[in-house]
């Protein structure tokens, strides 16, 4: 009877624990969302409301918060390459390095585990799909410049889909030699190849395996920012609930998804707040597809999100207690968009400064909506001096754009008068944040090593080791 009781035990117990495996799980990744970035953007929403303090975002206010550290093995300070392999395989690596350690030794993946197990897989971005952070669920190469060995990797992998917007180099090697096409290589491996959502639902019943990108004639480097956007483009939303339906289709196994919200990092680096606060309510936006999923899964799905590193050493908070992040919902462009129109604006010739201060009220909100102090206005009209009269033009350049002086300098008013600032146009070494709901969710409470987190949803799934 006592043996029987037993018996009884361990199959009540192993039921509870199984119940508690996620059979689906999504991993959010905002590329350089640090713990001020969600902050700034609840603090956004909240002032847009007409009163301080936060709106919640929907992940933000997910029952499980934690935080990471993200320091590399090269450098307290990581780059999109190590932090993105600490994310995917739980192990530390030098900057630079994708899926292979200190070594340059192969490492694995959560997301190949998760494969390993017999899950469906999905490796998903708002910027090219061979980029770093993607890279690192699929590839190993010893260096995150090797664009076309990494796309070459993809099929490799054998994950079940894809999606971004294209491949950066997708037919030269990494040291600058023509090269087969990387996406015909993809294609003869099975792949169907999309361009654009239409595409992608007319392909996708029959697809076996995926690769969703945007239309032809789109930017093969990233989808729009958020506050860009133009009707027709693709978005994370769109990419994250093409995910789901093809992951879904068929025998049910079950899947492993990573979704990178990247170019809060590209906003960060630019130190362009209005941006970056809408790049954070996008990935939202995708996570609010996933929750979606998640009611009607609630035991079985597991949704993650975090982030690879801080960008920017964004700070809350300057010249005396005040904020005013309500100014950034005049500016109606990013900056590089904004950058664009000026060299536009240049290559007409005889450019008055009235012509400049009108493109500056239309699309930042300047003097009409937002009062300069003489000291800011100054700024700007000693920059149109500068570039414009003297036709000496230095641009600001970062790991992402190129960028007019004088955009330069409207960024900076735009930061005077929402009362923030930015330590760095790099990497910080800040924590980031991490929040989960679902199956297993508990497992990521309280302080963590980034590396802690691909091994934690390991565990909360049941992948194979």
């Amino acid at each position: 009877m006592k043996r029987f009781m037993y018996l009884l035990l361990f199959v009540v117990l192993t039921g509870v624990v199984q119940a508690q495996q996620a059979k689906y799980v999504f991993y959010f990744i905002g590329d350089g969302m640090g713990l001020n970035q969600v902050n700034a953007t609840e603090m956004y929403m909240g002032e847009l409301e007409g009163r301080i303090g936060t709106k919640p975002l929907l992940f933000a206010s997910f029952p499980v918060a934690g935080m990471a550290t993200t320091y590399s093995a090269s450098n307290s300070i990581t780059d999109s390459a190590a932090g993105g392999t600490a994310l995917a395989t739980g192990s530390k690596t030098y900057n630079g390095a994708i899926g292979v350690d200190v070594n340059k030794e192969r490492l694995t993946s959560v997301a190949e585990r998760a494969k390993a197990s017999g899950r469906k897989v999905g490796i998903t971005t708002s910027v090219s799909i061979d980029h770093a952070t993607p890279a690192s669920f699929y590839a190993h190469q010893p260096d995150r410049g090797w664009y076309y060995e990494i796309a070459m990797q993809l099929p490799e992998a054998g994950f079940d889909f894809y999606a971004g917007s294209g491949f950066l180099r997708p037919a030269t090697t990494h040291d600058k030699k023509s090269a087969p096409s990387a996406i015909d290589a993809i294609e003869q491996a099975g792949y169907s190849i999309a361009r654009g959502l239409e595409e992608y639902k007319a392909k996708s019943a029959a697809a076996e395996k995926m690769v969703l990108i945007q239309r032809e004639g789109s930017d093969k480097y990233s989808l729009p920012y958020a506050i860009d956007r133009k009707e027709g483009d693709l978005t994370l939303a769109e990419i994250t609930e093409s995910a789901i339906s093809f992951l879904t289709k068929g025998k049910d196994k079950g899947f492993f998804l990573m979704v990178e919200g990247g170019k809060i990092d590209w906003a960060s680096h630019n130190n362009d707040a209005a941006t970056a606060i809408n790049e954070v309510i996008d990935m939202d936006n995708a996570v609010r597809v996933a929750y979606e999923f998640y009611k009607q899964h609630p035991k079985e799905t597991l949704i993650v999100i975090t982030a690879d590193h801080e960008t920017g050493g964004l700070g809350l908070g300057a010249k005396g207690y005040k904020l005013a992040l309500k100014s950034l919902d005049e500016q109606e462009q990013s900056q590089e968009s904004l950058s664009r129109q000026i060299t536009d604006l240049r290559k007409q010739g005889n450019v008055t400064w009235e012509q400049v201060k009108a493109l500056l009220t239309e699309k930042m909100g300047f003097w009409d909506e937002l009062p300069l102090t003489w000291e800011q206005e100054k700024m700007l009209r000693d920059q149109y001096e500068e570039s414009f009269t003297k036709h000496h033009v230095v641009f600001e350049e970062n790991l992402y754009s190129k960028t007019e002086p004088l955009a330069v300098a409207a960024r900076r008013v735009m930061n005077q008068l929402a009362r923030i600032g930015w330590t760095t146009g790099d990497h910080s070494d800040a924590y980031v944040p991490v929040f989960a709901v679902g199956a297993g969710s508990k497992l990521f409470m309280g302080k963590m090593d980034n590396t802690d987190i691909p091994k934690r949803i390991a565990k909360a799934a049941g992948y194979k080791k």
